[in-house]
């Protein structure tokens, strides 16, 4: 055989066992976490103000399904971009999801629920939710973040999200609406480490001035446009990623807005979705769009006065004779 066909065989077979080399790296295990055990999960909930009934026994089940949650996440990413990005993986495998399942309404943890299969959406209470983490995994991929990235995400929630961008850009920035919500969610951060994230109770339409720009900003949240004040807080070459579409219906669509380093916009939309509404401001404006929103009140628009006019003499009917 001369050089040339056995370089040809050679490439032909490399062409082959490249996807099949990939997939067994994208759905290799993920090495176990040494760090969190049972004592140190308690100690950070107490100090998070929180109360968690879940025993010792219960925790080692949760960690047993772990492994099958980050393999789920590796063949779901493999499935939507070809692969997974190793720091998001990573992040995956360090933050304890169990101590991020907890409803703020009801004052009572559901951590044993974590890491579930299928995944699935939990309810936080006032309305809100944590997402289910394939959504969490493929949006976090979707915003390519870099180590110095400074992000903004709408919508605290659980707290988890903005934990997992936490481990992946240099400073995380996060708006909650719900006022009783963020502030309990604003004291589960220190006790894990997380000192790189910032947190406020507020109207996100507005975003979070003062900064000097985002890199990413990400709603956690439909709303039906972009708030105008959002692209004036996008730096050059930065990203928003945001559901656009109706409150409670499935017509949702992930989208993608870049900014150039002309400061041209450009857009894209990637996958359905469905995501609980955006309050505030975002409800109002949409309302007056004509657009309703369950738990919005219309904006009435003012009616205008009518210049006053001259009475017209109106002719008297004729009577009907009988």
């Amino acid at each position: 055989m001369n050089k040339s066909k056995f370089l040809f065989l050679f490439l032909g077979l490399s062409l082959l066992l490249l996807p099949a080399w990939s997939l067994a790296q994208s759905v290799a295990p993920m090495p176990k976490s040494q760090d969190w055990t049972y004592k140190k999960f308690l100690k950070a909930f107490k100090k998070s103000g929180r109360v968690t009934h879940l025993t010792a026994q219960e925790f080692a089940k949760v960690q047993e399904r772990k492994p099958a949650m980050m393999k789920d996440i590796r063949r779901y990413l493999w499935r939507k971009f070809g692969g997974g990005d190793p720091r998001i993986l990573k992040a995956f495998q360090d933050i304890p999801r169990e101590y991020f399942h907890y409803d703020y309404q009801g004052g009572y943890d559901f951590s044993k629920t974590a890491y579930e299969y299928p995944p699935r959406t939990w309810a936080l209470g006032w309305g809100s939710a944590l997402s289910d983490y394939e959504g969490q995994a493929y949006m976090a991929q979707l915003a390519h973040p870099k180590s110095k990235d400074t992000v903004l995400e709408v919508g605290t929630g659980s707290g988890f999200n903005i934990s997992l961008l936490s481990h992946l850009v240099s400073q995380a920035y996060s708006i909650e609406i719900i006022k009783p919500l963020g502030q309990d969610v604003s004291h589960i951060f220190k006790p894990l480490g997380y000192t790189n994230i910032h947190t406020r109770v507020g109207d996100g339409y507005y975003g979070w001035t003062g900064v000097g720009g985002f890199d990413i900003i990400m709603f956690t949240c439909v709303a039906q446009f972009v708030p105008p004040p959002l692209f004036r807080q996008l730096k050059p070459g930065g990203r928003i990623i945001i559901p656009i579409g109706q409150p409670f219906k499935h017509n949702q669509v992930l989208y993608v807005y870049r900014m150039d380093r002309r400061g041209r916009v450009h857009s894209k939309k990637y996958i359905p979705v469905y995501f609980i509404p955006m309050k505030g401001t975002m409800g109002i404006a949409a309302a007056q769009m004509g657009i309703s929103i369950p738990g919005e009140k219309m904006a009435k628009p003012k009616a205008k006065a009518k210049p006053a006019r001259t009475p017209v003499p109106q002719p008297t009917p004729a009577k009907n004779k009988n």
